[in-house]
């Protein structure tokens, strides 16, 4: 039987979460190992300056107190399969929001895939975006995430991984029922508009505190309609396949000239 450790950045509690677990349990053993709390944006930390405890909640169901995606994935590793028998699989999501272009640097969801792949385990990322600020993901649900997820993770089990090392895939699903998704479309990361959505409050004392807010998702056109963001806006799942290497390889040569 194939097994597969599952995870998030949302928390052990999410309905993201679980609607994930209910879609991969016909695939095989699935274990998950989730953080305690929200770690969303907390990029591709691990947990360098306390401990960590594993705190079981049901059978192969477990949150970390209080662990990072990448603590969840690196620990399990090693804390809860034999080292001859990794994991054949790892998928973190189903997370509340996209995770697309330059965001995939922030994103624990995709942290979580990362460390998969480092540790030489297939990694995928799966998350849900939101049509806008005020669409309730409750009321969205998942059953298209849930849909993809079950399709290309079977896809991966039975015929392989596609990409090579240090290589996993980021997958984001369109805001609209199943039968209303146009299909599956291989994309790259597109480039996001960032602005400054810092918000300063004051407490009873008179201190200030600021809020840090959402983006407006908003990006840089693509004219050739090949990026994340264009493919949600057709209402397409998006899989991005996504590198480690973060070397602009392009311009070695010419940084040799310019120093």
């Amino acid at each position: 039987m194939k097994r597969i450790l599952i995870t998030n950045d949302d928390g052990f509690e999410s309905p993201g979460l679980h609607a994930l677990v209910e879609a991969l349990r016909p695939l095989g053993h699935v274990t998950v190992v989730a953080p305690t709390l929200e770690k969303s944006a907390c990029g591709h930390s691990l947990t360098l300056t306390r401990p960590l405890r594993f705190v079981e909640i049901d059978d192969d169901f477990f949150k970390l107190d209080d662990g990072t995606p990448t603590d969840c994935v690196y620990l399990s590793k090693y804390a809860l399969f034999d080292e001859r028998r990794p994991p054949d699989l790892v998928v973190s999501g189903i997370n509340k929001g996209a995770n697309m272009g330059e965001d995939i640097t922030y994103s624990g969801t995709a942290a979580g895939a990362m460390e998969a792949v480092l540790q030489g385990i297939p990694g995928v990322a799966i998350s849900q975006v939101c049509r806008n600020r005020c669409q309730n993901i409750d009321e969205l649900g998942f059953e298209l995430a849930k849909e993809a997820a079950y399709t290309i993770c079977k896809k991966i089990l039975e015929d392989g991984f596609p990409l090579g090392e240090r290589k996993f895939l980021n997958i984001n699903i369109p805001p609209v029922p199943p039968k209303e998704c146009n299909g599956y479309k291989i994309t790259k990361a597109g480039y996001r508009l960032y602005g400054n959505d810092a918000h300063m409050h004051r407490n009873p004392r008179g201190e200030e505190y600021y809020w840090l807010g959402l983006h407006p998702l908003e990006w840089i056109p693509d004219e050739r309609m090949l990026c994340d963001f264009e493919a949600i806006k057709a209402d397409c799942i998006s899989i991005t396949p996504v590198q480690l290497d973060l070397t602009s390889h392009g311009d070695i040569e010419k940084l040799e000239g310019w120093l």
